[in-house]
């Protein structure tokens, strides 16, 4: 994995830029700290950070390569794990290769193939390539947006990067917010709309989409797209197809010439990683895999299940372990570290984030690279599968907005009064809900109920998932870690899209049909337990600690979250002692720990990022 960063421009001479893409690329030497470079000429500016993972000699970029008169060049960030297939097909049509980097067969993939090259990949990827030859730049985001990339346009420009902070270190993009950014950020939080950069003027390139940049301007085209059909298998023949296909994802996504490892909680879903994982280690007599989790300072002392952690990670874990034989590792946080990291949490999002669920990723995705380059974890397995309570709650079910967007009203209530006026939340919550559901790919005929649960499970992928996608790849990258995501293949995802909720929902389980898939495989306590969610401090310390830091901020005259908020509302939801710990920031009643951890990210994004409000 790498950060990727550049500038297209018609009116400038960027041969002279150097200066200022170095500063660019160089806010993404987290993403990359292995290596780095850049790519200069006339109107393209090209830079890249490497995290090296496959091939250290021969995978250097910005990669140029020339074929007849053409000379194209490439930047890229993410990985290729259909890499051989297509190395052996270009290999037919006479190229050769100097390495066996993925990125090679990218750049020649595209070389070959023009932008249809990505529908012929499987991976997870951002890429962007100048081909001198027609002045132009393509540039691709993968089909379930694992990789990030944004853009802007100013003038005759185009800028892009991984990040939005690559962006902001052009001196032609100011960080400027409008009345949609702070809806963004005190509606939907970390629920960012798809396509919306936040920033003024930034925008992000959609999952599944690539962008076409030359003298006529840009020009974006989707080339991905879930499709509804009546799915043509039994109960029995759709959990062996499941099996078959995750089983060849997680292999596949084993190469690498780094230490790679697995994310375990003892949960469903990182233990069917960890399984095939440490399986096809044994076949290979590659020794024992590592498996890391993360817990708290006196976690077990304090925990109480609830409807979303009905129990603790340890004992899971430790049957995972001991059955398949990891070398595993056990990483314990302290409050004082979790609190003092959503600072860095939010300079790795660039945004305001999942609170202490992304500060406490942050901090083991740090421990973790001490150990490992490379790690798998299961997220998007609940989205693709059903897995949340809200896909079984009846409130939920037949609600009328995103299940996750909860009490907007009430949270409303927090927000100046000029502020809830410009950004009408209840209004803008109904928008956004209704854009998303206009979306839904249908089946004509599809009973009732199936189409409802269709629909839930597109509301999931789309504008749920993206939050868990964006704080793993941020969190991740942060530390120079590359985390990969087997239950985002896309061809396990359209298989599962159009499996009936019944098969989905089968045996009276969430995940049924994920379940049934591993039968055989994983120990049956693992295949009965409930869904557990990534493991949350419990300790009342953590709520002390915030609740004085955000105490600070409201007498501070010169905080800039002041003027957005209702100070004398926030003071009494201060003062209010009521029990702290819920399972998720968004759900919360106010004076929730997690309330104070957001509004002191959104303080200290205010400050740090110089925020412009317009």
């Amino acid at each position: 994995m790498c950060g990727i960063t550049g500038w297209i421009d018609w009116n400038e001479d960027l041969t002279a830029k150097g200066p200022v893409l170095l500063e660019m690329a160089g806010t993404l030497a987290n993403r990359g700290p292995d290596a780095g470079g850049i790519w200069l000429s006339p109107h393209a500016a090209l830079a890249h950070r490497r995290l090296i993972v496959v091939d250290p000699a021969g995978g250097g970029q910005p990669m140029l390569r020339r074929r007849g008169e053409r000379t194209c060049v490439l930047v890229y960030n993410g990985e290729l794990y259909n890499t051989s297939e297509l190395r052996q097909e270009l290999a037919a049509h006479g190229y050769s290769f100097q390495g066996h980097s993925d990125t090679e067969v990218l750049l020649l993939s595209f070389i070959h193939w023009g932008p249809d090259c990505v529908e012929r990949l499987n991976g997870i990827f951002a890429f962007a390539v100048w081909d001198d030859a027609t002045q132009s730049l393509f540039m691709a985001r993968d089909r379930l947006g694992v990789k990030p990339l944004f853009y802007t346009r100013r003038g005759r420009a185009l800028i892009f990067g991984s990040e939005i902070k690559a962006l902001l270190a052009h001196p032609a993009v100011p960080p400027e917010v409008d009345a949609t950014g702070l809806a963004e950020i005190f509606v939907l939080g970390p629920a960012r709309t798809p396509g919306f950069g936040v920033f003024r003027g930034i925008e992000e390139l959609k999952p599944g989409h690539c962008l076409h940049f030359d003298h006529k301007g840009i020009r974006i085209k989707q080339y991905w797209a879930l499709q509804s059909r009546p799915h043509p298998h039994t109960l029995y023949e759709t959990a062996v197809h499941v099996r078959e296909l995750f089983q060849d994802t997680v292999e596949r996504q084993l190469v690498s010439d780094v230490p790679i490892s697995v994310l375990l909680s003892g949960g469903l879903d990182s233990s069917a990683i960890t399984a095939f994982a440490a399986l096809a280690r044994r076949r290979e007599n590659k020794g024992a895999i590592n498996t890391f989790s993360v817990d708290y300072v006196d976690n077990e002392q304090h925990f109480r299940p609830n409807e979303f952690q009905p129990n603790s990670d340890a004992p899971w874990i430790r049957i995972m372990s001991e059955h398949f034989g990891t070398n595993h590792h056990q990483i314990i946080i302290d409050t004082p570290r979790l609190v003092e990291a959503l600072t860095g949490a939010m300079r790795a999002r660039d945004l305001p984030g999942m609170a202490d669920v992304d500060s406490s990723l942050y901090l083991f995705s740090h421990e973790i690279k001490k150990e490992a380059t490379v790690a798998l974890s299961g997220e998007s397995a609940d989205e693709i599968f059903g897995g949340y309570p809200w896909f079984r709650r009846a409130e939920d079910v037949n609600g009328h907005t995103f299940p996750w967007v909860r009490m907007v009203g009430e949270r409303a209530r927090l927000l100046a009064p000029e502020l809830r006026d410009y950004i009408r939340p209840e209004e803008y919550v109904a928008g956004r809900y209704q854009e998303a559901l206009a979306e839904v790919p249908r089946l004509p005929g599809e009973d009732p109920l199936e189409a409802h649960m269709r629909e839930l499970i597109y509301l999931n992928m789309t504008r749920f998932m993206p939050i868990l996608l964006d704080r793993k790849d941020r969190m991740s990258m942060a530390a120079g870690l590359e985390v990969r995501v087997p239950f985002c293949d896309h061809r396990l995802v359209e298989y599962v899209w159009n499996i009936p909720w019944s098969m989905k929902s089968c045996d009276g389980m969430e995940k049924g049909i994920l379940r049934r898939a591993m039968t055989g495989l994983l120990p049956e306590g693992i295949l009965q337990r409930r869904k557990s969610p990534y493991p949350k401090t419990h300790h009342p310390a953590y709520l002390a600690a915030v609740r004085a830091q955000m105490e600070n901020i409201t007498n501070d005259p010169g905080s800039p979250l002041l003027p957005l908020v209702d100070t004398g509302a926030l003071r009494e939801v201060i003062g209010d002692n009521a029990a702290a710990f819920s399972p998720a920031w968004f759900s919360q009643l106010m004076g929730s720990a997690q309330l104070f951890a957001y509004l002191i990210q959104v303080d200290a994004w205010l400050r740090e990022y110089h925020v412009i409000i317009r």
